[in-house]
Formats: structure tokens, C-alpha cells, sequence
């Protein structure tokens, strides 16, 4: 019977990176060390998924896994340094665009979903980066977001900016993190949130199998407390992260209702 209490009384707290993070804490708020790290080999982490962003080559490990094996992105590594181990931030600013994607990756889902949707739209592009990119190894990661979302110290930006106001629509793509915002997104919008104002908002993002939590509504907080107005929302792509590789029918349905929406 005690042994039963004490499973009952563990606390799962979902943090999904990139596709999918679980964190499980006793009741003491310990981390239960008993689930192991699935770690991919080199030469999985390096494998391209045959597309490319800005004629830089995407890779993400997670994908071609089946459910059981993906299990909700937990383990997911990265390349230790946002997708940019062996690229350079991506950034496609013209002169003449009306829309742009704005997005973070860690591990190459969302960075993948981000060239889908601006194939069709040849929206321009600029890729969040941090000062300090997060770990390759699950584990590591896990333990500083959680960190940084218990002291509310998100990462610093190590990006430069363009004038925005000549976009109409702005696509903002992004990994769920405990059932919201992952914490790179969350800085970019605190910190340039006021030069959203007038614009339509496109949220699209990868997650492990729990929706898009409240990302959205924390998009529109966060927006409102930096001062931006008049903002419009569609509703928001979600994908499973293991299944970008599969989601054009999705990517083509939704760039089309942003489009009509305008």
C-alpha cells in the first residue's frame, strides 16, 4: 500500500522541447533519476532530413521515429548549439516581403517546419538565437529550463533585429516547452514585442503529444505588456515533432488560411 501512495504521489510535470521533454518529480520536487536518457549516435544527430532553409541543410533526429520510440520527443538530443553547429543563424531580410518567419529551434523540428511554411509563402526569415544555446544532451537542458522558468530568468538574445514595420503578417514558430512558450520565444517577444504592433499573428510550433497548451495566450500577454496593439491571430499550426517530415497536407491548409485571413 505505501508503495502504491508513493506512486500516486509523484508529480509529472511535462517539459517538451523541440518535440517533447518529461520531467518527472517526486513530491519533494526532486528529479527521479530511474527513467534513462536515450541517446542518438553522431552520425544519427548529423543525418540531413533532406530539406534545407536559407540553402542551409536541416537535420532532426527525431524524425522517422515511430510513436513508441519517439516517446513524446523524451531524450530528443540536439546539436548543442540551436541547429547552428554546422550553419550559420539563418536570416533572409528582402526588401520587398510582407511577412516574416520569426522562430527557434533546439533540435531541427521546428526549424524544419519553418522552411515548409516559408516555401509557401517566401516570407522572409530570421531564426531566434541565444547568447548561451542550449545542451545537446536531453538531461542538461531539462535542468536549466526548468531553472529558468522557476527564477523567471529566460535566456539573453545574441541577435540583431530588423525594422519590422514593413511586414503585414509575422509567422512565429517555436517548440512547446511545458505546455508553453519555449523560453527563447518568450524573450524575443518580451524584448521586441513593441514592433509587433498592427501586425497579424501566425503561430506554429512542434510539440510531443500535449498540444499547444497556452502558448498562444501567452503570446497575446506577453504582446500586450510590450506594448504592441491592434494585433490579429490565426489560429496556430501544431505538429508533432517525429512528423514535420509528413505534415505538407497541414502546412498547405493552414498558409492558406493565413492568407485568406488577411
Amino acid at each position: 500500500m505505501k508503495g502504491k501512495q508513493s506512486a500516486i504521489g509523484v508529480i509529472m510535470a511535462l517539459l517538451i522541447i523541440s518535440g517533447g521533454m518529461i520531467l518527472y518529480l517526486n513530491n519533494r520536487g526532486s528529479t527521479n533519476r530511474s527513467e534513462t536518457i536515450s541517446k542518438s549516435s553522431t552520425s544519427s544527430l548529423r543525418q540531413s532530413s533532406g530539406a534545407t532553409i536559407v540553402n542551409q541543410p536541416i537535420s532532426a533526429p527525431q524524425l522517422q521515429k515511430s510513436n513508441s520510440a519517439w516517446r513524446n520527443g523524451y531524450g530528443t538530443r540536439s546539436d548543442g548549439a540551436d541547429t547552428n553547429s554546422r550553419n550559420t543563424p539563418t536570416r533572409r531580410l528582402t526588401a520587398d516581403a510582407k511577412s516574416i518567419i520569426i522562430y527557434f529551434s533546439r533540435s531541427g523540428s521546428t526549424e524544419l517546419l519553418a522552411s515548409k511554411v516559408a516555401q509557401r509563402t517566401n516570407a522572409d526569415i530570421l531564426e531566434i538565437v541565444v547568447k548561451d544555446t542550449y545542451a545537446a544532451n536531453y538531461e542538461s537542458t531539462l535542468a536549466r529550463a526548468n531553472l529558468e522558468r522557476e527564477n523567471g530568468t529566460y535566456p539573453e538574445l545574441n541577435m540583431q533585429v530588423p525594422d519590422l514595420s514593413q511586414y503585414d503578417t509575422v509567422y512565429l514558430g517555436y517548440p512547446i516547452w511545458a505546455m508553453t512558450l519555449s523560453h527563447p520565444m518568450r524573450s524575443f517577444l518580451t524584448t521586441y514585442g513593441s514592433r509587433l504592433t498592427n501586425k497579424q499573428i501566425a503561430p506554429f510550433m512542434t510539440q510531443g503529444g500535449y498540444g499547444q497548451g497556452d502558448s498562444v495566450q501567452q503570446i497575446r500577454q506577453i504582446l500586450r505588456q510590450a506594448g504592441a496593439s491592434n494585433n490579429t491571430y490565426i489560429n496556430a499550426l501544431v505538429v508533432d515533432g517525429n512528423k514535420v517530415d509528413r505534415a505538407d497536407k497541414q502546412v498547405d491548409r493552414w498558409t492558406k488560411q493565413v492568407n485568406t485571413d488577411k
